[in-house]
């Protein structure tokens, strides 16, 4: 145990005494942090601009732009009627209500017409406004109906509508799509990074055989078991920072909702770093030197970073590449990720934590049978 200590003190002291390796290891997993923020952080609420020409200038007309007014997010804005034309298409506005002379008579007689509603944004905007101002029209309409004429009665019943002493109480739930977006994000870059640092960090094993120090340890009592045994500590030390900062700064500086408790998600990420560090021992088992390693997890780690949704939601992707997915461990860390922050209790999802175990344990045995088989090693294990 002596020995294994001294070569992680080793590992990790030629490690970062480079400072450029502090802050790839450390900080670089803080980036997907600040890219989910830009992309997820900002204010969703759009405000509507729309423009009012009141050629009718009636006590209903008055009305009903006030309650125009009175919508939320909702910017209201009387216009020229020479002006519409300029005003939508330099975009000022996202729609003109024309009220033409004879709008208040036709409501009163219930048959609400001379009104037009202008826009080059299409039903996006449209339909918000149509969907408000015309059930406020026909409400009216509907009075003038049932005093089928009697003006003094109209006159009531429409000071009675105005001066209503019910009210309607509204109360908005928390959106909670843009924590959800922002973890997914800020894990999916966090996936990429831990999968390259551990890739990176197997290295140092063929940066040393290049270098003859693997050989001439192995001349000493430390055996190759002890040495391969301190290099997957070693990565998972520098990966359980990874996660606990990442995680950490995500909920206390930026105050991103997980959806999940800090130990839940630190427990299926940990559980994922021994998956990276089994593939990143595989692909080192394959190449007989650095560069060969890097080319290897270049093509194996972007591609299956893609497709397992870590940069984007994986039903957006086709079925056939959806399919594809279900058979990378990114994907299921993901999934096991996301019905936590569905409600799913971990003794719920045992299942997903044996699929992740089983990449773990398979990736292992692979990278040992192929030690054991490469006369380049000599018996590396």
């Amino acid at each position: 145990m002596k020995d294994v200590l001294w070569l992680i003190q080793n590992t990790l002291s030629k490690t970062f005494r480079n400072k450029k390796n502090i802050i790839m290891y450390l900080f670089m997993p803080l980036i997907g942090i600040f890219i989910a923020f830009i992309a997820y952080g900002g204010d969703q609420k759009a405000l509507l601009h729309v423009g009012v020409v009141n050629q009718d200038k009636s006590e209903v007309t008055n009305d009903t732009i006030h309650f125009l007014k009175g919508l939320e997010n909702v910017k209201v804005s009387e216009v020229d009627a020479v002006k519409v034309q300029d005003q939508i298409t330099s975009g000022k506005l996202d729609c003109v209500i024309t009220f033409e002379k004879g709008f208040s008579e036709s409501v009163l007689n219930g048959t609400p017409a001379h009104m037009q509603l202008s826009s080059i944004k299409g039903a996006a905007v449209t339909g918000f406004v149509k969907s408000y101002l015309y059930q406020y029209i026909n409400n009216i309409a509907t009075i003038s109906r049932a005093a089928d004429g009697d003006q003094p009665m109209f006159v009531q019943m429409y000071k009675d509508y105005q001066q209503s002493t019910f009210t309607l109480a509204t109360h908005s739930l928390a959106d909670s799509s843009k924590n959800k977006n922002m973890t997914n994000q800020t894990i999916g870059f966090l996936i990429m990074i831990m999968l390259m640092s551990a890739g990176n960090m197997s290295e140092i094993i063929l940066l040393e055989k290049e270098q003859r120090t693997y050989f001439r340890l192995l001349s000493t009592p430390i055996n190759a078991r002890k040495y391969l045994l301190s290099n997957v500590i070693v990565n998972m030390i520098v990966m359980t920072i990874q996660v606990f900062i990442t995680l950490t700064i995500m909920r206390n500086m930026f105050h991103i909702g997980i959806g999940m408790s800090f130990w839940e998600a630190a427990f299926v990420m940990l559980l994922f770093s021994l998956i990276a560090v089994g593939l990143s021992l595989v692909i080192i088992s394959f190449a007989n030197n650095r560069s060969a390693a890097g080319a290897l997890q270049n093509l194996i780690i972007t591609p299956t970073v893609m497709l397992s949704g870590c940069f984007w939601p994986v039903e957006v992707m086709p079925t056939s590449l959806q399919k594809i997915a279900e058979f990378l461990p990114q994907r299921w860390t993901l999934d096991t990720l996301t019905k936590l922050q569905e409600g799913s209790s971990m003794s719920s999802l045992y299942l997903h934590f044996v699929i992740l175990f089983a990449f773990a344990v398979a990736f292992f045995l692979l990278a040992v049978y192929r030690f054991s088989r490469n006369n380049t090693t000599q018996n590396f294990i």
